[in-house]
């Protein structure tokens, strides 16, 4: 089946030379990883991170509802493991929960505990684009 929308690739947030911070395409959202070094547990961290997936969620048209996948890293996963899932589950939606991996990785600096990076379905991009 070929949609009546133009396929468009949105992006959002590119000032990094590396990266855009969302990328939405064929009404997925794709946000880059997240981290914070605002927090000296990997629970502190997570609740922080969890705050700018929000809001990077919000921007592109969606919310933590619509979560497909969730991939974690944290720098030591049998030290914070514990942490990152309290903060995870009190604030993944119970009815909407997306697939997730976790696993133990180097982060890109020292004081890093957690990375988190999302994807969701976006039904308003699809809403937008094929008002066109």
């Amino acid at each position: 089946v070929i949609s009546a929308y133009k396929m468009e690739v949105e992006r959002m947030g590119t000032s990094n030379p590396r990266a855009s911070q969302i990328v939405t395409f064929n009404g997925v959202t794709y946000l880059t990883g997240q981290t914070s070094d605002v927090g000296a547990t990997a629970k502190e961290q997570t609740e922080h991170v969890l705050n700018k997936i929000d809001g990077l969620l919000a921007a592109a048209g969606t919310s933590k509802s619509s979560l497909l996948t969730a991939q974690i890293w944290l720098k030591n996963i049998s030290k914070d493991f514990a942490g990152m899932n309290e903060a995870w589950n009190s604030w993944i939606d119970p009815q909407n929960k997306p697939t997730r991996a976790c696993v133990e990785s180097r982060l890109a600096r020292d004081a890093l505990l957690v990375e988190i990076q999302v994807t969701a379905s976006n039904p308003s991009f699809l809403r937008r684009k094929s008002a066109l």
